[in-house]
């Protein structure tokens, strides 16, 4: 999925100023546990907070619900933010190389 150009992202804000009177926004992200078996010989690496297996799908949405952004699997032990700092969107992110409006 390829990562929005300036211009996607001066549109996907001004989507989010017209449909929720939410200025400058670029996105909405949230991660997500998927519950899974836990593969042989992983340890801890999948167990999660809430008691089970799991990894993490990471999503960036638009003003429209639209995902514009995806990273799955990384390990269940992980936070959202950890997940995201790790992700290649969160590192483009930290570096500035996400040709920003």
């Amino acid at each position: 999925m390829p990562v929005p150009k300036k211009e996607d992202w001066m549109t996907i804000a001004e989507e989010f100023r017209q449909h929720w009177n939410f200025p400058n926004c670029l996105g909405s992200i949230d991660g997500k546990h998927v519950n899974i078996q836990a593969p042989s010989k992983s340890g801890s690496l999948y167990f999660n907070y809430k008691g089970t297996y799991s990894i993490v799908l990471l999503a960036v949405v638009d003003a429209r619900y639209r995902f514009r952004v995806v990273d799955v699997g990384a390990y269940g032990r992980r936070s959202d933010g950890g997940t995201l700092a790790s992700s290649k969107f969160g590192k483009a992110l930290q570096n500035g190389r996400l040709d920003l409006p």
